[in-house]
């Protein structure tokens, strides 16, 4: 298939619009129009992961972490940078990363940590603000549902785990045709009152392209009335961190044996056991330490993350346990959750999980 209609649906999922504005996410070597018949999924791309590329024919790499972050002046093999985009290029392999655009999803990264740790009624821990809108549109009473059934198809009306959500009030519309009118209703010409609903509904700012199409096609007039509002209200199925409950309250060391195991991490770093067993736990994949406010005031008993710094340890103030599993070891899932993405929609594309361990920390055990 065509490298675009994979990058499609993955920004369908995860829209680039969701990631950081620090950020990188999106194709970044590699023309969209390319034919693409295999992919080697990584968390990093480093050169030994472009070298398997090339080993093993794949035409695609698709990574967690970008492997630009910024902009490149000069192309001298100087740097593994400037090495891995040189050498992807020069074999034809694209890549493509897929970062908090990812981890900022209610599906994605923070949620198979969560998955993994057996945690229940998980929910975005800090949802960001100003990506929903509202449509209000007026349609004729003969074809209101129509209308709101093709804006739901296309993605409209989504609040929380509830979908097709609308409002509606019925009314009356007045409009008069010009000359070269070709008016549903009424005579060209000749004011016209018209027995309409109006029809409301939220929608991802990234659909909006979608929606309106869907309306246009969908409504009966030859010019159609609506209206968008920016929203500034929290959208709770995107963000950063979640937070979940442990099925039983458990004692901390002992939580802590699990999380070493369950995450794979050679070493934990903490802080001070509170004294109270763990329910509520917080995370966030690779370096979360923002959160830990945000963490603090939902409730949670400890945070799971990494990255953490020797003095920002002291910020826990004994009302929280921070737990550094490591970056790699808190992010290695999302290959395996990458893989499940494709091969849902594309069951018959070739996928490649990297046997390179791009781990670049080391432990002396």
């Amino acid at each position: 298939m065509k490298l675009s209609q994979l990058t499609a649906y993955l920004e369908s999922l995860a829209p680039l619009a969701y990631q950081e504005e620090y950020d990188n996410s999106g194709l970044i070597v590699g023309c969209p129009d390319q034919d693409i018949y295999q992919a080697l999924i990584s968390l990093d791309c480093t050169e030994a992961v472009v070298d398997e590329a090339i080993a093993t024919n794949c035409q695609v790499i698709i990574s967690h972490h970008p492997i630009v972050f910024r902009g490149l002046k000069k192309f001298n093999s100087k740097t593994y940078v400037e090495r891995v985009v040189e050498k992807a290029i020069r074999s034809d392999i694209a890549i493509y990363a897929i970062h908090t655009n990812l981890d900022n999803i209610m599906t994605g990264v923070n949620a198979r940590i969560c998955e993994t740790l057996g945690l229940k009624n998980c929910r975005i821990l800090v949802p960001k603000h100003n990506l929903l809108k509202k449509l209000v549109t007026y349609v004729p009473v003969s074809h209101a549902d129509e209308v709101r059934n093709a804006l739901f198809e296309a993605g409209a009306g989504n609040v929380g785990n509830y979908s097709e959500c609308s409002f509606s009030a019925e009314g009356t519309g007045t409009f008069k045709g010009g000359e070269n009118t070709n008016p549903f209703v009424g005579e060209p010409g000749k004011r016209h009152f018209e027995n309409e609903i109006r029809v409301e509904t939220v929608y991802p700012a990234t659909l909006e392209s979608k929606i309106l199409m869907a309306l246009v096609l969908a409504h009966p007039y030859e010019e159609v009335a609506y209206d968008l509002y920016a929203l500034t209200n929290q959208n709770q199925q995107v963000g950063a961190g979640m937070i979940g409950e442990l099925h039983v309250p458990i004692e901390a060391e002992a939580f802590l044996y699990q999380v070493k195991e369950k995450m794979r991490a050679h070493v934990i770093r903490h802080t001070e056991f509170t004294g109270k067993h763990i329910k509520k736990v917080a995370v966030c994949g690779g370096a979360g330490g923002f959160l830990l406010k945000h963490a603090i005031a939902a409730g949670a008993d400890i945070f799971i993350t990494a990255d953490y710094k020797y003095h920002e340890f002291f910020d826990a103030e004994g009302q929280i346990i921070i737990a550094d599993v490591g970056h790699f070891e808190s992010e290695q899932f999302t290959q395996q959750l990458l893989y499940e993405i494709i091969k849902k929609k594309f069951t018959t594309f070739a996928l490649r999980l990297t046997e390179v361990n791009t781990n670049p920390v080391k432990y002396f055990i």
